[in-house]
């Protein structure tokens, strides 16, 4: 249920521009979109993340300013600035706090808590931050370098398959860590 709230909005935006080819009528879809998504998360949950929040400010923001000066360039900067500022958040876990980030968001969403040494914990937090800078340099290269219609779709699959192949590539490198759970039913040494 949570996966499908966390793309309601994205899908709700490409889908209003798809079917009508204007930006302003997409911008107004997924500010509705994320208003709903605010809601239902508080009543599922009775808590709103930082991330849903920040997402939802930037919506509001970026997308007021586009429809006000009906220029959709500053719309297409949101997953930019919610890229770039998760960067300098994870960033400054690495000097603020007793953990990084990604350690505090991986035990916030397991119920097992993960065992990695210290610099594993720093290294997969660092991959994160070039992970995030990374997306938000190849958002504004779309949005500046192609049409809008490239770019919609792009906010769609591309940004979607860049975070896919991160987490893979992601649980991939964490493999090595997670316990063989063959072994463990076996009773095998590790």
């Amino acid at each position: 249920m949570q996966a499908l709230l966390d793309f309601l909005p994205v899908i709700a935006f490409v889908t209003a521009y798809w079917i009508t080819g204007d930006m302003s009528v997409a911008i107004i879809v997924i500010m509705g979109a994320v208003t709903l998504q605010i809601a239902a998360t508080w009543l599922l949950k009775r808590e709103l993340s930082r991330m849903l929040i920040i997402s939802t400010v930037l919506v509001f923001l970026l997308g007021g300013v586009s429809l006000y000066l009906d220029n959709p360039l500053f719309f297409k900067w949101k997953p930019t600035g919610l890229y770039w500022t998760f960067a300098v958040i994870f960033l400054a876990s690495q000097f603020i706090g007793k953990q990084p980030f990604v350690k505090r968001m991986m035990q916030a969403v397991s119920k097992d808590e993960m065992e990695l040494p210290a610099r594993t914990w720093v290294q997969l937090n660092l991959a994160w931050v070039a992970f995030f800078i990374f997306a938000g340099a190849a958002n504004i290269y779309v949005a500046y370098q192609y049409d809008e219609a490239t770019w919609v779709n792009f906010k769609l699959f591309g940004l979607f398959g860049i975070t896919f192949v991160f987490l893979v590539l992601q649980t991939l490198w964490l493999s090595k860590y997670m316990p063989d759970e063959d072994k463990q039913d076996k009773g095998d040494p590790q």
